[in-house]
């Protein structure tokens, strides 16, 4: 029989891994479940209690299975290693704390199924992490884990004062949990928490004591979980998650998806959930003679310069080149410029380390304030090539042209407005569910009223410079928030420093820590 103390030894046989899923931040799944699941013929997953993010590292072939809709998942995931296929089954949290690890286990191995346990972090312990709140310390080193969904505890066994509790299904009897453990002789003083939603984006996390915790934490929704014991005092120092600048805020990034990705990214690193509406479309010009033409001069020596002023140029280009056959060392003899550090990023990747890049205004105007002027003597060419946006200013010719040097403009992509985003956005947007908008350039602005509606006047309007600042308010939006330099890295860092100084005032003030959204009239706030 093949059981655990029996195992396969084809690896390609079919077998059963039970995969702890984390508590809820995605970032949590452990390297090994990230590839079991890549590896995985057949996944079986709560699919509404886990988060998306841990599904996309499926295979795009593998069969998802929603574990709610299955009367029996057990035989299911049978059936399928007995074919052959490796299933991986999906559990929140560890699979061997609170989950299924015994029933499983315990029925594959009477079946003769090989199985795997892969480990995860429980909520049991990561929550209370997220939460700030360390279960044990050099006073207090016994942990006490309760299920009481099912009732019938014998709190008088959790007596201890030296003990700490961690309290799961207990989110709708919580006066009754408090109001037992007094009972039982422990003080009503004895500091207590209650953290919702733990470890994700939408966490809560009140602290009291025994006597008022129930009242503190009325209207928490499930699944949350209840620490009792000294060690709840270190969250007032510990508390990293819920104090992050931007914890929990819904941000609007206006950008096409591979231009959003790295700024997503530091959004979330500040603790925002960024939800990415592409403004504009990026498509081919309509006439490629144009960038052939250009191309072409770039292999024969046409130009002495060629200035990209965006990742779309970088892109179009290397797509040109690769109809051609054509790689990096094309650019052999040439003196390329970047606008910016994200552009210049999208050169280097391609194998283009750019000449000249602005340090501080990374615009086409900082590019300008730096450009060497012609000279005969030096230069033994005087054009540059500019592969831009069909809607291009001509800021950069004027400069440029004015420094002595021929510039030749190509239209080497269109921009054309993107469809409108799905209703939900679209309402949340005018109806103030997003609690910021980052606009990166003036027609973010114009394009994303036009697709989706004017911002609520509850959201917090953050602009990547002066000129994107004034086309904002033009369209009546009042602009808290504009980057010191003109770089999407630099507008997210302000936002994140507006929304500390936000939350300080709330904090100095006595209010309640409320997010823009919570201050529109009508928003859901807990009772």
């Amino acid at each position: 029989m093949n059981g655990p103390g029996n195992p396969v030894t084809d690896p390609e046989a079919g077998r059963v891994f039970l995969v702890g899923a984390g508590p809820g931040d995605p970032k949590l799944l452990t390297l090994r479940a990230v590839e079991v699941l890549a590896g995985a013929d057949v996944v079986v997953a709560p699919v509404a209690h886990v988060h998306p993010e841990v599904l996309e590292h499926r295979r795009a072939d593998a069969e998802l299975v929603d574990s709610a809709e299955v009367a029996d998942p057990v035989r299911l995931a049978v059936k399928h290693a007995r074919a052959g296929r490796r299933v991986a089954r999906l559990f929140q949290g560890d699979p061997a704390l609170a989950c299924g690890m015994a029933s499983w286990g315990e029925a594959l191995y009477k079946a003769g199924v090989s199985f795997e346990v892969v480990s995860g972090v429980s909520a049991l312990t990561g929550v209370p992490g997220y939460a700030g709140i360390p279960l044990t310390d050099d006073r207090h080193r016994e942990v006490r884990f309760i299920d009481a969904s099912e009732g019938g505890v014998d709190w008088a066994a959790f007596s201890d004062p030296s003990a700490t509790l961690v309290i799961i299904g207990a989110e709708h009897s919580v006066a009754e949990v408090c109001k037992s453990l007094i009972a039982v002789g422990r003080p009503d003083s004895t500091p207590a928490a209650m953290t919702m939603l733990g470890t994700t984006t939408e966490q809560e996390t009140v602290v009291a004591d025994l006597k008022r915790l129930a009242a503190e934490a009325k209207g928490m929704e499930s699944p949350a979980m209840i620490i009792v014991g000294d060690v709840v005092k270190w969250r007032d120092k510990l508390g990293w998650f819920e104090a992050k600048p931007l914890f929990g805020w819904r941000v609007l990034v206006p950008r096409t998806k591979e231009q959003a990705a790295s700024l997503s990214e530091q959004l979330r690193s500040y603790g925002a959930v960024p939800d990415e509406v592409p403004t504009i479309s990026v498509e081919p010009p309509r006439t490629p003679q144009q960038m052939e033409r250009a191309v072409k001069g770039l292999v024969t020596g046409r130009y002495e310069w060629v200035v990209f002023t965006s990742t779309n140029a970088v892109r179009a280009v290397r797509e040109k080149f690769q109809d051609y056959g054509l790689d990096a060392r094309a650019f052999a003899g040439l003196k390329v410029a970047a606008v910016g550090e994200a552009t210049a990023k999208a050169l280097v990747e391609f194998g283009v380390h750019p000449d000249l890049m602005p340090s501080e205004q990374q615009s086409s105007e900082g590019l300008v304030e730096i450009w060497p002027p012609y000279d005969e003597d030096l230069d033994p060419i005087n054009r540059v090539l500019l592969p831009r946006a069909d809607i291009a200013t001509d800021t950069l010719i004027a400069g440029l042209t004015e420094l002595g040097w021929e510039c030749e403009d190509v239209t080497a992509y269109r921009t054309v407005r993107a469809a409108p985003p799905p209703a939900p956005i679209r309402e949340a947007i005018k109806g103030g569910g997003f609690d910021a908008v980052l606009f990166t350039s003036s027609s973010t602005v114009k394009n994303l009223i036009g697709i989706a509606g004017k911002p609520h006047n509850v959201t917090v309007i953050a602009c990547i410079g002066p000129q994107t600042a004034k086309t904002a308010e033009e369209y009546g939006l009042r602009v808290d928030v504009m980057s010191p330099t003109p770089s999407v890295q630099a507008l997210a860092e302000a936002l994140a420093e507006y929304g500390a100084r936000r939350r300080a005032a709330q904090i100095e003030n006595g209010d309640p820590l409320r997010k823009p959204s919570q201050m529109r009239r009508g928003a859901r706030r807990r009772k």
